[in-house]
């Protein structure tokens, strides 16, 4: 079911709630990569929705949902679920991010305890480094003054490892429209966001299954920034994908998939 709603601020927000298998199966909130979209989770929601409802949705600045100016933060976009959680009459879930999607997740464990049952983290961080603020403005005013088409060469060769670009071609020419789709000015207040996000400090207080996954070829947050968070969060487990890039749950759904199963067996 394809959806929308509003949020207290006025807001809309896309969403798809897959429902999977019935009103009393687990429930799983997924949080989409910077510039893309909630299509990034289709081969995951897929195969979760089997025996689980999966909920997935356009963060605000991206896809279907509103686009205000405005100054993004993890926070403001975990708000986001929590009303969009109350709107589908959700009262908690196991909660997944990629990469800024990642951060979003993090926020909301961290803002929403009572609400997340489980967390997993897909090629993130809690924090860029101390240069992020300045890298992260340059890429936001790259797509700003020469066109998010500027980016796409230095976009898919991160997202996608050589092997899988050459062989579903139909999946990054799909995120490829979707990037170049994104309205340039939310991508710099996106970009401000990631560069200003700083969760280290409030990671011990994490308490849920948390389960970490990374590419093993992931540039844009290495096996390092994983290991960091694996470390700030008690209990957590890091699970590195070989040959994966920064897009793991559409190049490697299964993968992905597994591991929110572990975590879910563990919310239960």
């Amino acid at each position: 079911m394809n959806a929308s709603f509003k949020t207290s601020d006025g807001c809309e927000i896309a969403y798809t709630l897959h429902p999977g298998a019935g009103a009393n199966a687990p429930r799983v909130a997924l949080v989409h990569s910077l510039a893309l979209d909630r299509s990034i989770w289709d081969g995951v929601a897929q195969d979760l929705a089997k025996d689980c409802q999966v909920l997935t949705w356009d963060c605000r600045g991206h896809g279907k949902s509103g686009q205000p100016l405005m100054t993004y933060t993890p926070q403001l976009f975990a708000r986001d679920l929590a009303e969009l959680m109350d709107h589908v009459q959700w009262p908690s879930a196991v909660v997944g991010g990629c990469s800024m999607g990642g951060m979003v997740a993090q926020a909301f464990a961290i803002d929403h305890a009572k609400r997340t049952t489980g967390l997993v983290l897909v090629d993130t961080t809690a924090w860029y480094g101390a240069d992020a603020p300045k890298v992260w403005r340059e890429r936001g005013a790259t797509g700003k003054e020469k066109g998010m088409a500027a980016l796409v060469e230095f976009q898919t060769t991160r997202w996608f490892g050589d092997a899988f670009r050459a062989s579903r071609k139909d999946v990054v020419d799909h995120l490829v429209k979707v990037f170049l789709a994104c309205n340039p000015d939310c991508y710099v207040k996106t970009c401000e966001m990631l560069g200003d996000g700083d969760l280290r400090a409030q990671l011990a207080t994490i308490k849920v299954p948390t389960a970490v996954v990374v590419g093993e070829e992931d540039y844009a947050t290495p096996v390092a920034m994983a290991e960091a968070l694996h470390q700030g969060i008690a209990g957590s487990t890091l699970t590195v994908l070989p040959g994966g890039r920064h897009i793991t749950p559409a190049e490697k759904p299964q993968d992905v998939a597994a591991r929110f199963r572990e975590v879910l067996a563990k919310a239960r």
